[in-house]
């Protein structure tokens, strides 16, 4: 082919590789909600300096609040995602898991003392005791979906309708308050660190993303992951222990929740039972479908994923702003599902194919 035809064979074949790159969805959504805002509203791009009530400087906007909230999401998203490749499931019990880690951290730093002057260990401690706890209640929405071959979303059903009722029994249905004067630094995860005008929250999700991309990179976890959701039958036969991998993938996302739990109870050094991380699991789920992943399983991309988890809370954001009702998010949502379901179907990404292919016969070029 002479560099002529060449040239004009990859400018025609641009449109249809820009369609199948799994980027392009995420980027997409988050290309039309800046639009939309800086038409919409400009001062929505708006960051400005202020104090926080310990009198400490920060930065505060709506880009700052989405660079904070979706933090958590982010988080979870990580979790998600592994667990959605693995078993073509999704987990939707993380909302209530997160209560129970919460509660749990609470539980061992303030023992029976909802009001403690000073905390019964140190917040280290605690969070690996909560983190221990919601890797066991990963295992065991794992053991049911990898051992029993249950459905993910039946056998998480379980924990997502009892799960809030177990945290509240872990503090005999209290509501413990962590003060200043037990822990000044307590705030510090999910608020801000004095001298640093970035929401705490930001950084550890950040620390979050490095090291699942460096497991990602440096072990054959995304690979193994990967070939038991294309194929489990497959997988057995190339030596891979497919209950294992499922089982572990619900256990890591397990730690993605105490993580967050961490983060939520943070914010407000407290909790509430019957609202901490309440709907979360579908922004969970939701990010991993705008960042171009099957939800049947298989082949996936994190950093899409993580890019989703932030257009998902730029999108809460941006309804919030406007004045939208909270009980009208999920429709606002919904209508978003709606959209990736079909744009992801099987049929439309076919007649786009055909779309594609018929645009390059026409220019005369050949497609790779």
């Amino acid at each position: 082919m002479s560099p002529e035809m060449n040239k004009v064979s990859k400018k025609s074949d641009f449109p249809g590789s820009l369609l199948r790159n799994q980027l392009f969805i995420p980027f997409a959504a988050l290309f039309i909600l800046l639009v939309f805002n800086l038409i919409a509203d400009p001062s929505f791009f708006k960051i400005t300096m202020s104090q926080s009530n310990a009198g400490n400087a920060v930065l505060l906007g709506p880009i700052i609040t989405i660079l904070d909230n979706g933090s958590e999401l982010a988080i979870l998203a990580i979790g998600m995602t592994l667990v959605t490749a693995a078993t073509g499931g999704q987990d939707i019990s993380v909302g209530a898991a997160i209560a129970i880690a919460g509660s749990t951290l609470l539980r061992v730093l303030c023992g029976t003392n909802t009001r403690p002057d000073t905390l019964r260990t140190t917040v280290f401690a605690a969070f690996l005791i909560s983190v221990l706890v919601a890797m066991a209640f990963g295992a065991f929405n794992g053991m049911l979906v990898a051992i029993f071959k249950i459905q993910p979303m039946v056998a998480t059903l379980i924990l997502y309708t009892a799960g809030r009722s177990i945290a509240a029994w872990i503090n005999n249905n209290e509501l413990p308050i962590i003060s200043t004067q037990a822990s000044p630094t307590f705030a510090y995860y999910g608020g801000y660190i004095p001298g640093i005008p970035i929401p705490t929250p930001f950084f550890i999700a950040a620390a979050c993303v490095v090291v699942i991309l460096l497991v990602l990179k440096f072990t054959n976890l995304g690979l193994y992951t990967q070939a038991v959701g294309i194929n489990e039958s497959s997988s057995r036969l190339n030596g891979l222990n497919p209950v294992f991998i499922k089982w572990l993938t619900f256990v890591i996302l397990g730690v993605c929740v105490a993580v967050a739990a961490l983060i939520k109870v943070s914010r407000l050094s407290s909790i509430n039972y019957s609202v901490i991380a309440k709907d979360i699991e579908m922004d969970a789920i939701l990010a991993v479908a705008l960042g171009g992943n099957a939800l049947s399983g298989g082949k996936f991309n994190m950093v899409a994923s993580i890019i989703g988890a932030y257009v998902i809370q730029m999108l809460t954001t941006t309804l919030y702003k406007f004045q939208v009702p909270s009980d009208a998010l999920p429709a606002y949502k919904a209508v978003v599902v709606i959209l990736l379901v079909v744009f992801s179907a099987p049929a439309v990404r076919e007649k786009l194919e055909r779309m594609d292919i018929g645009r390059s016969k026409k220019t005369g070029g050949v497609r790779a």
